[in-house]
């Protein structure tokens, strides 16, 4: 009887023990190192809850743009008249201000700075390199110099190494 006994609650110690181990390793893993940090100061903690902010109000919007430029390039490959590739380009560009243009006007500076960060990041091109494959580089060189105005940079790059407070927000936010 004695043996019954200490084998039903040793086996009830184990499976809770398995359990809080389970728990606390995929907790682990989303976990949120800055927020629990207590090296961290309230400016910087403030800083990465904007870029936090910034990042998943951003990530649809360069999620979309991938897909987008990707299902164009794909009929782009199809179409071999000069003409016929510029109309579908100004299509497809006018669709898209149609549909985002008033949501992408109530980004401020710095979700637009993140917005291409991310653009590189899905797409592997920055700003600079889509505008000048598709308007041209007088046009991307326009951009480029409006946005310096704003404090934007077109070849903005993503780099996972510098970046890794975004790349861990996208991981722990399950954006990809």
């Amino acid at each position: 009887m004695l043996f019954i006994a200490v084998f039903y609650f040793s086996g009830g110690l184990l499976a809770q023990t398995e359990t809080v181990v389970r728990d606390t390793v995929h907790d682990f893993e989303r976990l949120d190192p800055v927020m629990v940090s207590g090296s961290m100061d309230e400016a910087k903690i403030k800083e990465y809850q904007t870029l936090k902010r910034r990042v998943i109000k951003t990530m649809p919007f360069a999620k979309m743009a991938a897909y987008k430029m990707k299902m164009m390039e794909d009929q782009l490959a199809t179409i071999e008249n000069k003409r016929e590739r510029k109309k579908y380009i100004k299509k497809c560009e006018n669709s898209l201000k149609a549909m985002y243009t008033e949501q992408l006007k109530k980004l401020t500076i710095g979700e637009g700075q993140v917005l291409m960060k991310l653009l590189h990041r899905e797409t592997g091109k920055t700003s600079w390199e889509i505008l000048k494959n598709y308007r041209g580089t007088a046009e991307a060189f326009f951009w480029q110099a409006f946005g310096t105005f704003w404090g934007h940079d077109l070849k903005s790059e993503f780099d996972p190494v510098v970046d890794y407070q975004i790349e861990h927000i996208i991981k722990i936010a399950n954006l990809e």
